[in-house]
């Protein structure tokens, strides 16, 4: 009996935008996902500039925002 293997490769993210009001993600796959940026309400309460501090983390598996430059006034709604 044959036994074959199927390599599953999971998309990561390359590259992030974060608009007024959505959140978006290119995947190495070729997708794009969007979503409402009031899904993290630390995120929509901070200003342009400070949307613009993210980095990719986990070889691109996870996106970590700068917790010193969200604003105070929304780090209790994270």
């Amino acid at each position: 009996m044959n036994n074959s293997t199927v390599e599953i490769e999971f998309p990561y993210a390359q590259d992030v935008h974060v608009t007024e009001d959505i959140l978006t993600v290119d995947l190495s796959d070729g997708r794009t996902i969007s979503v409402p940026l009031g899904w993290f309400p630390r995120l929509e309460h901070a200003n342009a500039e400070e949307r613009l501090n993210w980095r990719l983390i986990g070889k691109g598996h996870g996106i970590h925002f700068s917790q010193e430059s969200l604003p105070a006034k929304a780090k209790c709604c994270f």
